[in-house]
């Protein structure tokens, strides 16, 4: 089992790429909104059937929900609303690449909020690992701070950091249960989902409703984008019931590697010379903390 956060984080970050991808072609035709409540819509029963699945596989007891355990639930579901809106923003202001390699700094904020406020630890390779990865999203966010305007930087940072946070409350909350694995984590994804679609529905239902209109009339798209989004969420919360954060996040940098291919293969955006060395640390970055 001390491996299995490997697999877990691989999956994750290849079908968040694709996430990402069709929350961009949504994006076009759908506010900020709209795109961030696809993400969540369809996934509730399908979090639903992977933990009833679950429970046939290997019945075990049902939880006992603690305050603490709410608590860091609905920070998480409010914190990754949040990080997922200014992402879209992000798309709307640099290309796709571009605007989800910032967001992926939330490795680096990760590893240092988990070791100051969660109690987490991370040896010298995990931290030279994670150095690295965060390394590689500058390369491949901008080049240089001069050629990036300040917007992009701070919602690119704000992602990063609400990601963050959401990953370290996901991983706190599935400890605080204390159901076996992967059972613990489902629940708490479940939870997540179903708190984040109630928000956003009554959100838009109160101020926008023609953004749920067009969410209806691109059902394909939006199915897609709830699909990679649950399947990726799997891989993300049970990897973080495994292994810290910041592992796992920098693990999950290889999901740059998978944009860059989608970036130029399907909407046929140039990338720099840069990348190159990004993704080369990027895979020197990935080889470390799996070696830690």
């Amino acid at each position: 089992m001390a491996v299995l956060w490997i697999p877990f984080t691989l999956l994750a970050a290849f079908m968040q790429a694709w996430r990402n991808a069709f929350q961009k072609q949504l994006s076009k035709d759908v506010g900020v909104a709209g795109v961030t409540l696809a993400r969540f819509i369809w996934a509730s029963p399908l979090a639903a059937l992977y933990l009833w699945t679950l429970y046939q596989w290997q019945p075990v007891a049902m939880p006992s929900f603690s305050a603490g355990f709410a608590g860091f639930v609905v920070a998480a579901a409010l914190a990754q609303i949040l990080a997922t809106a200014l992402m879209v923003k992000l798309f709307q202001l640099r290309n796709y690449a571009i605007g989800a390699g910032l967001a992926k700094s939330e490795a680096v904020l990760a590893a240092v909020l988990g070791v100051v406020f969660f109690s987490e630890s991370l040896s010298i390779t995990g931290w030279f690992g994670v150095a690295l990865g965060g390394g590689a999203v500058f390369l491949l966010s901008g080049a240089s701070l001069r050629q990036l305007s300040l917007p992009v930087l701070l919602l690119g940072l704000g992602s990063g950091l609400a990601f963050a946070l959401t990953s370290l409350w996901v991983r706190q909350a599935s400890l605080v249960l204390g159901l076996p694995f992967p059972h613990g984590a489902a629940w708490v994804l479940l939870l997540v989902i179903l708190l984040q679609t109630a928000i956003l529905l009554l959100w838009l239902s109160l101020k926008h409703r023609p953004t749920l209109t067009a969410l209806w009339q691109r059902p394909k798209l939006t199915l897609l984008v709830s699909v990679c989004s649950c399947v990726g969420s799997v891989g993300w919360f049970t990897a973080m019931s495994l292994e810290s954060v910041a592992l796992v996040k920098t693990l999950g940098q290889v999901e740059v590697l998978f944009m860059l291919l989608i970036s130029a293969f399907v909407f046929k955006e140039k990338l720099q010379k840069a990348d190159h060395w990004g993704l080369a640390l990027i895979v020197l970055a990935a080889i470390a903390v799996m070696w830690a």
